[in-house]
């Protein structure tokens, strides 16, 4: 049975990924300090199919986070043919009051640790002729206002998806989706008030994780010609936003 790797997987989409994933994967669940979270998913995963899950805490800041991450993963079960980039921070930087902690942590999770994570697993993935399913945003490609540093980084994960792409082509395949309006951040800020979101989705109305689920389930291993393209999953708003 084949083994996926999801980063933030203890809560919101990345725990809708892990679950959707283990219809059929064994799943490793990266949290960094969603402790109880996370063991519950995995005691919950385990009790529907034994040893089919495992959970791995890891800051992800540096390289070398990204490389004991990694070869604790494939302790777990030995392989990994699934790596899916979810982990990310979220949170405004309006100009002028950003600072470099916010633009360390926005672009390391965001974009540092997606790289060298997958860097470090291309061995792995090349070996199971595997694929990675970075989440990205639609608003890499139109800014958010006052998340310029967010938006940037998430413009970067986009190019870095394509260009992992060409690169390890044929044997691993890279893509990414991009969520729109499907759960709301904790806090409203300047540029995501959700009535003015919601009035402008044409298909009026968020959407579910499960919607993230089942695309990034599609991307990892039903769709063996798709390599370096980005999927909105956002019903539409990319058209109006």
């Amino acid at each position: 049975m084949a083994t996926a790797l999801i980063t933030g997987a203890a809560a919101r989409l990345g725990r809708a990924i892990a679950e959707e994933l283990h219809l059929d994967h064994r799943v490793i669940i990266h949290y960094r300090s969603a402790d109880q979270a996370a063991l519950a998913l995995v005691e919950e995963l385990n009790r529907r199919r034994p040893d089919s899950a495992a959970a791995i805490q890891s800051d992800l800041k540096t390289a070398a986070d990204c490389q004991q991450l990694a070869e604790a993963a494939l302790a777990c079960f030995s392989e990994i043919s699934v790596l899916v980039n979810n982990a990310s921070a979220f949170f405004p930087t309006p100009i002028g009051s950003a600072d470099e902690r916010q633009w360390d942590e926005l672009m390391g999770s965001n974009l540092k640790a997606p790289f060298f994570l997958s860097q470090t697993l291309t061995p792995a993935l090349t070996k199971a002729r595997g694929s990675i399913v970075n989440l990205a945003d639609i608003h890499a490609d139109k800014p958010m206002p006052s998340h310029t540093i967010y938006c940037a980084a998430k413009a970067g994960l986009v190019m870095l998806t394509k260009s992992m792409a060409r690169e390890l082509a044929p044997d691993v395949r890279v893509n990414a989706v991009a969520p729109g309006a499907i759960l709301w951040p904790q806090q409203e800020s300047e540029g995501y008030n959700k009535e003015r979101i919601l009035a402008r989705i044409p298909m009026q109305r968020s959407g579910k994780p499960s919607d993230i689920a089942r695309t990034v389930r599609f991307l990892a291993t039903d769709a063996p010609y798709i390599t370096g393209q980005v999927i909105a999953v956002d019903g539409g708003r990319s058209l109006n936003i």
